[in-house]
């Protein structure tokens, strides 16, 4: 039996938070009143059906011609497989990742072929490290450098499996994955995989239920037409404890339609980016609770005509992670008295481990947490990294996670919280 995203029909409201402080992890961002809730969201985000809702939160794509989702796919998929030819084709610095990546990833990408990295067009790194063994989907894989990353990271007794629906894409993709399996990776068979398809219904790409324990995208649901089915979607095909790790761009604000429905800035990523705390309420509205913000940045437009069109707008590539718990993530941090302990055996972090913007552990030092961020540690793939001490017989009322998240706008952290959950 397929799994049912859960659907919350309550009002729109805020809880307040907790007022205790307690030290713990790194503060990097402006301080800002800690008295913030988790959302809870009138929408029903299991149905992919327009609604005046999914229009007003941008969850829903105006397409450029007036025409309907299919309309949205096609203008996507002309600027990707036609209108640019590499990523320096771009008017925006939203497909770019402008960080400096893990050091073992910049050495799998070394040997990823050139004509995979010329047609990537992402906004950030969404794969985690430490992810060995693990069966990876990669929503809109485009020309799959995502997917090369992954292969070599979940060795050759994972899988990864990239759905794309641009061929263009899809044959870059496809050209190298026997040889760069065979021969870079050494494997006895390909552990990589590419299906033609869209991300709004991955069961026609053959994607089944409770298949898959980790989702990456990066930059790509912005795109899509219909973003409650992105999301209920992506629950249906995680099993539980799985986790969708994805990049992609926000803004601080709901857009009008000229900007929405605007070729050139759809294709770019800002048309479809949707206002970010009514993302974080789609999240919750589909069952994944407390989402987190890993890392972000502010995206620059460089056309002039673009900059004069979005005016006071901004934009932002976010790193979040939702994690498919159910029944183990509540609508805000509650304290249960437990604490993590971090082995320090995920690659690449033998030191210290960020779970999300304000929760660094460091290896060996105990380290107290809320219920959820238990939960997120303990009974997901980070399980055998992590010694949770305590469980949820005592309750000692509500938790305050501490340490101020990635703010949206700049530095005076007068922004919206990037991350509205455990912050």
């Amino acid at each position: 039996m397929a799994a049912v995203a859960p659907t919350l029909r309550a009002p729109f409201l805020a809880t307040p938070r907790g007022a205790r402080a307690l030290s713990r992890g790194s503060a990097r961002a402006p301080a800002r009143s800690r008295h913030r809730g988790h959302v809870a969201v009138a929408a029903d985000a299991t149905a992919s059906g327009s609604s005046a809702l999914d229009t007003l939160m941008g969850a829903k794509i105006i397409a450029p011609d007036g025409g309907g989702d299919d309309a949205v796919r096609s203008s996507v998929q002309t600027y990707y497989g036609e209108t640019l030819q590499t990523s320096d084709d771009l008017k925006t610095s939203a497909c770019c990742t402008p960080y400096d990546l893990p050091k073992r990833i910049r050495g799998i990408l070394s040997n990823v072929p050139d004509e995979v990295k010329a047609k990537y067009y992402g906004c950030g790194s969404p794969t985690p490290q430490g992810i060995d063994g693990l069966r990876v989907l990669d929503l809109g894989s485009g020309s799959g450098r995502d997917c090369y990353v992954a292969a070599a990271l979940v060795g050759e007794s994972g899988r990864v499996t990239g759905v794309d629906m641009t061929d263009a894409q899809l044959d870059v993709a496809r050209a190298h994955t026997q040889s760069y399996c065979a021969e870079t990776l050494g494997y006895n068979s390909p552990n990589m995989e590419f299906k033609k398809g869209t991300i709004e219904d991955l069961a026609a790409a053959g994607v089944g239920d409770e298949s898959v324990d980790l989702i990456i995208s990066n930059c790509v649901v912005n795109l899509s037409p219909d973003k409650p089915a992105v999301l209920s979607e992506a629950w249906r095909v995680l099993a539980s404890g799985g986790e969708f790790y994805f990049s992609d761009v926000y803004c601080d604000r709901r857009l009008p339609d000229e900007i929405r429905s605007h070729p050139v800035l759809l294709g770019e990523c800002l048309g479809g980016a949707m206002y970010v705390e009514d993302f974080k309420r789609l999240c919750v509205g589909t069952g994944f609770a407390d989402p987190r913000v890993l890392e972000g940045h502010e995206i620059e437009v460089r056309d002039e005509e673009l900059k004069a069109l979005l005016g006071e707008a901004r934009f932002y590539s976010l790193t979040y992670r939702l994690f498919k718990l159910p029944g183990r993530l509540e609508s805000i941090c509650e304290d249960y008295g437990q604490y993590v302990v971090y082995k320090g055996t995920i690659d690449g972090h033998p030191n210290a481990y960020s779970l999300d913007d304000h929760h660094r552990i460091e290896k060996n030092k105990p380290f107290l947490v809320c219920g959820n961020t238990a939960s997120m540690l303990g009974e997901t793939w980070l399980g055998k990294h992590f010694d949770v001490h305590g469980d949820r017989s005592v309750h000692y009322g509500a938790f305050d996670c501490g340490g101020p998240p990635v703010a949206m706008p700049g530095g005076d952290g007068a922004g919206a919280c990037a991350s509205g959950a455990c912050c």
